[in-house]
């Protein structure tokens, strides 16, 4: 089985400033996250089960190429590193990382659960789109099948877990404490040192239209409300602005298809006046 490992070559220890938020990196504190570490880990687990090989590869400048001689010394059998500049978005990495992964049949793709810097855990979820694979997040443990069927657990809400059976192709995306990356041998650490690593441009990507122009907190779109009565008092106008003279609609559990469950969704929304009737 031909396994990835992808690691995103990070500042883990940014400084913010206080008053202006502007975040200033230093290259001596860049390198992989505890869940990139743990996909390296992983990915090399799944490869030792099924007498396969492991790439890891990462998206960045050449001074990520440090981060894929740490594979090297670790364990991994392949590296290559895509030219892409540190401020591309999720779905642009994602898509040149896909037609790497494409062009050498790798069958199981593991990525850290989130990165440190953006922390979205959206370059996976793009991965997996891109592939057409199958896909499992935050993952915590992972063992692999007589069949080479990989069987998951990954963690829900209210300490549940989930277990998953999952089948190639498919993208895993691990928690940085699922596993520890093995130590690597001092004779590894040095040959790794020496080691060309293989790096390549990505082709004509499709960029997105929009710029962004600004970022913030997300705010939902205020209501809309009639005005009160020009003749009420400053009471009245306040009972009824606040509606707090109406009896509250008591919350309700309905057991829908998911068509219908999203018809009355749509339903109780422009009852409370966030759609137009129209």
């Amino acid at each position: 089985m031909r396994v990835a490992a992808c690691m995103k070559w990070v500042d883990t220890r940014p400084e913010i400033d206080a008053l202006t938020g502007a975040v200033h990196g230093d290259d001596r504190f860049r390198g992989a996250s505890s869940a990139d570490l743990a996909a390296l880990e992983w990915a090399m687990r799944i490869a030792e089960r099924t007498g396969g090989s492991v790439l890891a590869i990462s998206a960045g400048p050449p001074a990520a190429d440090r981060l894929l001689r740490d594979a090297l010394a670790a364990g991994a059998d392949q590296v290559l590193r895509v030219e892409l500049g540190p401020a591309e978005p999720s779905r642009i990495v994602a898509a040149a990382l896909a037609a790497e992964l494409t062009e050498r049949d790798v069958d199981v793709v593991v990525c850290g659960d989130w990165s440190i810097d953006r922390g979205s855990g959206s370059v996976p979820a793009f991965v997996a789109g891109e592939l057409g694979a199958a896909q499992a997040l935050g993952l915590v443990a992972l063992d692999v099948a007589a069949d080479e069927t990989m069987e998951v657990e990954r963690r829900l809400d209210h300490g549940r877990r989930e277990r998953l059976r999952v089948r190639a192709p498919a993208v895993l995306s691990v928690e940085g404490g699922a596993a520890e990356l093995r130590r690597a041998p001092l004779r590894a650490v040095l040959a790794a040192e020496s080691s060309a690593i293989p790096s390549v441009r990505p082709g004509h990507l499709h960029r997105p239209i929009t710029r962004v122009t600004e970022r913030g907190p997300f705010r939902p779109r205020a209501r809309e409300l009639p005005p009160p009565a020009a003749d009420l008092g400053p009471r009245e106008r306040i009972l009824e602005l606040t509606g707090a003279h109406l009896d509250a609609e008591p919350p309700r559990t309905i057991a829908a298809e998911p068509d219908e469950a999203a018809g009355l969704l749509v339903d109780q929304l422009r009852r409370w006046g966030y759609l137009d009737e129209t």
